[in-house]
């Protein structure tokens, strides 16, 4: 099989572009640090994040040794079909005939399911036990836009007019005090870490810190007299100054060196800063990650070739070393991946497919009963609009991550939501 004519993906899809545009558009200060590491400010996001002032406060007291989640978001809205081929149900390869993966080359095949081949450097992760996979999840109801999709799948309350996400409300049931509690990686606030409670914010682990501080002390004493006032910019650059020399201690934890080494991408840099995050003991408990270039409308591509092939064998690697690395705090660190939603069942003319509902979520690490896959699978319609239909709503497979992991109460942190038994924690 040879690539169409076209060989560079354009994912063609005006909604995605804007969601993406929307989320740059919660890059706060960061003009006092180099690589923009932000504490985030109270009316800097209307209802949002408050101030969190930490002066003072050294990373030798913040050491805890308890549970971590560490959210994936694969943006976009991955192909779950692709990375995770029901190859027993024979309306997956009449509907893809172009783009479906053979049977004969999945990986840890059961009599449903398999890997997609890219997924190799997950296997021994799922052959001992670490890596699992849930079905056909997803919202309650389909929403093919990205940017209302995104909103409403990390915000996790229907009906629900308060910006509180998620993971912000978890941050509140948790007792830890760190600044660093809440981290995202990358250069903007995901909704999922929108609240009441503190989330810090940083693009690389060694940029993290208050540009020149380190050549001529009086820097910080400059930039504290500049913004000494009580307006709440003032307040987030100095939280932000506090936070990133909190964050010390992990600049100063060496990168590792895993078995799988990590690729050269966004993510296997991400990952690998957040595993110095992690080994660090700097406090954080909630950190958020991005892979993007999931809205593959053209050039999916086929085994041998395309867009799938290559963000999974990323996603893949970059997972892999991230445990490999982490050495002894892997057994604290439970990493879960979740899409806005997932692809139509029929591949469309331009080697890709288009917006659809149900989709895949991998649960990897601490906790995880793994090497097998979860959920009830509902069957595929091969017609111009048909979806893979939802069958376990995913916030009963996050309710057994923060309830088994963290010991809180799901009513806190999904109101009003009636889980389901999922199985895939212990």
């Amino acid at each position: 099989m040879t690539p169409p004519e076209t060989p560079t993906r354009s994912c063609g899809c005006p909604d995605y572009d804007e969601a993406r545009l929307a989320l740059s558009r919660r890059q706060l200060v960061g003009t006092a640090l180099a690589g923009g590491a932000v504490a985030l400010g109270p009316s800097l996001t209307g209802a949002g994040p408050r101030a969190y002032a930490v002066t003072g406060r050294s990373a030798a007291t913040l050491a805890p040794g308890g549970s971590v989640l560490v959210l994936l978001s694969l943006r976009g809205a991955a192909d779950g079909l692709s990375l995770v081929v029901p190859h027993a149900d024979p309306v997956y390869y009449a509907a893809r005939p172009r783009l479906g993966i053979p049977a004969s080359s999945l990986l840890a095949p059961d009599a449903m399911f398999g890997l997609h081949p890219a997924l190799a450097p997950l296997l021994p992760m799922w052959n001992a036990g670490s890596l699992a996979a849930v079905h056909a999840t997803g919202m309650a109801t389909p929403n093919r836009s990205h940017f209302a999709a995104m909103e409403a799948i990390e915000d996790a309350a229907p009906g629900s007019a308060e910006r509180n996400g998620w993971l912000n409300r978890l941050l509140g049931e948790l007792p830890g005090t760190s600044p660093l509690q809440g981290t995202a990686m990358g250069n903007q606030v995901p909704t999922s870490l929108f609240g009441a409670n503190p989330a810090f914010v940083v693009d690389r682990v060694d940029q993290a810190k208050v540009a020149g501080a380190e050549e001529d002390g009086r820097r910080l004493a400059s930039l504290a007299h500049a913004w000494r006032g009580s307006s709440p910019m003032s307040r987030a650059v100095r939280d932000a100054i506090s936070g990133a020399k909190t964050f010390g201690a992990a600049r100063d934890t060496a990168a590792g060196t895993p078995a799988t080494p990590y690729p050269v991408s966004g993510l296997g840099k991400a990952l690998s800063d957040v595993s110095r995050i992690i080994r660090s003991g700097v406090g954080a408990e909630v950190i958020t990650v991005d892979q993007g270039d999931w809205d593959m409308h053209t050039d999916a591509g086929t085994l041998e070739w395309g867009e799938m092939k290559r963000n999974a064998g990323d996603l893949a690697a970059s997972i892999a070393a991230f445990f490999s690395d982490l050495g002894p705090a892997a057994g604290r660190v439970t990493l879960v991946t979740l899409s806005e939603f997932g692809r139509r069942v029929r591949e469309n003319d331009d080697y890709g497919t288009d917006h659809g509902f149900g989709n895949v979520m991998f649960v990897a690490g601490a906790g995880v009963r793994g090497g097998r896959y979860y959920g009830t699978w509902p069957g595929l319609s091969d017609t111009p609009d048909a979806d893979v239909l939802v069958t376990t709503d995913y916030r009963s497979v996050l309710t057994e991550v923060v309830t088994k992991r963290f010991g809180v109460s799901v009513a806190q942190v999904f109101p009003g939501f009636t889980p389901q038994s999922v199985g895939v924690m212990a």
